[in-house]
Formats: C-alpha cells, structure tokens, sequence
C-alpha cells in the first residue's frame, strides 16, 4: 500500500499487508493450514484522495523440519500521484496451535524491495496470537516491529482483530492497528480501522468487501474488494482454513 509521503510508503506499505493471512485484512491469525495447501489471495483497495492499491499474495505452507508458511505479496500502488511496485516475501512459523479457551501463537518475519530499484526498504518482524472464544469466533493479537531502511526508522506495531462467522457462509471481521513512533505526519501513527464481510460459499473460493479509514496513514476512506483461492495438499481433504 501507499502513503501520503514517498518516505512513509514502504512503512505503511508493509505494516498493513506483510502479515496478510487473513487476505487484504492486517491483523494476522495465529493459525497456518496444513503442509501442502496454497491459496492466492488479491484484492484492489481505492481511496477517496485518488490513492489506490492492487495486491496479489500467493502463499503454500511447505514443512522445513516444522511446518512453515512462505508467501511473496506484490503491490503495485499509487500514492499522491506517484506510483511503485514493491515485493514483500514472508515466512511464517506457528508454534502454540489455536484452541477454544487458550492462545495460539506464531511468528512471522518479511521485508519489502522495490522492484525497480531492487532496494530493500523495510523490514518487519511480528507476533500473531488468537484467542478462540467459540467454534465461530476468536480475537486475533498482533505486536511487532518495523524498521523503514530508507529513512532509519523503527516502529512498533500492533493490532487487536475481532472475527465472527455468523452464518456457514458469512464472516463478520473488525480491527484496529497501526505503528508508534517517529512521523512527519500526524495520521502515520493514528490509529488504522478495518471492518467487512467474508462471503465463503465453498472451501475454495472467498470473497470480501471491505471499509477501511485511515489504513496507510493518510487519513482517507477506503474500499477494499478482495478474493481468496484455496487450493488443498494433493490427496488431502477440502476442509477450512483452521480460522474459525
């Protein structure tokens, strides 16, 4: 994603959309699928200042001694009227698995590189948690750190995410995120609020419409329309994603 300024860009950028294993929402589950499974989530977000950002984020969960999810989240942008592509790889590891009543816990780490320049422009380290409440619902916890390389920033991050599958094909979603520390602008480190539905008629396939404010620090409105294409391991069953 972008941002009002070029040198916030790659901070807000990776802060909303490195964990993105929950499609185009940027509060992480602590949850990963089985080993073998992949999926393509994309999604397109526009704003209200003419900002806009398509995304595409395939992931498969390989096992490396412990299974581990891999994926190479590509966004291509336009900020204020200038435009960039930048590519964020990301691995991530659970090792608390998620149940009803306990916490789940992973780590996830990525980076972004522009893709014309080749320079790596931020780095970023996260700890997701999830709280199940029931078999349809579940608080998701995000705390991390980023590091904007092109200006020699660190930010601490965080989000709090609250999911509910209300009906078997419908799935309400609510987060508050965003990073503390040094902005040349105030509404960089404001607060960031997403809210939307999932509607998933089949294992495979999901759709989401989303309402964001402020959701890379530029203190707009956003519409997010986004999908997810599952694909489970060979041989294995189509079941859900361990989310809800």
């Amino acid at each position: 994603m972008a941002v009002a300024l070029v040198v916030t860009s790659a901070a807000g950028c990776l802060a909303r959309s490195a964990s993105a294993a929950n499609g185009a929402y940027a509060v992480d589950a602590a949850d990963i699928s089985e080993v073998g499974s992949c999926k393509v989530e994309s999604w397109y977000s526009m704003a209200t200042n003419t900002d806009f950002a398509a995304v595409a984020n395939p992931s498969c969960v390989v096992d490396l001694g412990k299974p581990v999810e891999l994926s190479a989240l590509t966004n291509y942008s336009r900020s204020g009227g200038d435009y960039s592509t930048t590519i964020a790889p990301k691995a991530k590891y659970n090792f608390e698995p998620t149940g009803i009543g306990k916490f789940g816990v992973s780590v996830l780490g990525s980076m972004t590189f522009d893709a014309v320049t080749g320079q790596n422009t931020a780095l970023f380290a996260e700890i997701p948690a999830t709280y199940r409440l029931s078999e349809t619902m579940r608080i998701n916890l995000n705390a991390g750190w980023l590091w904007d390389r092109v200006n020699d920033w660190h930010y601490l991050t965080y989000g709090i995410g609250f999911d509910w599958k209300f009906t078997d094909t419908l799935q309400y979603t609510v987060e508050l995120y965003g990073q503390a520390g040094r902005a040349d602008m105030p509404s960089v480190v404001q607060p960031r609020l997403q809210t939307g539905i999932r509607y998933r008629p089949n294992e495979t396939f999901s759709v989401d419409l989303i309402y964001g404010r402020n959701i890379t620090g530029e203190d707009s409105n956003w519409i997010t329309i986004g999908t997810t294409i599952r694909f489970p391991p060979e041989g294995g069953s189509r079941q859900r994603e361990p989310h809800l």
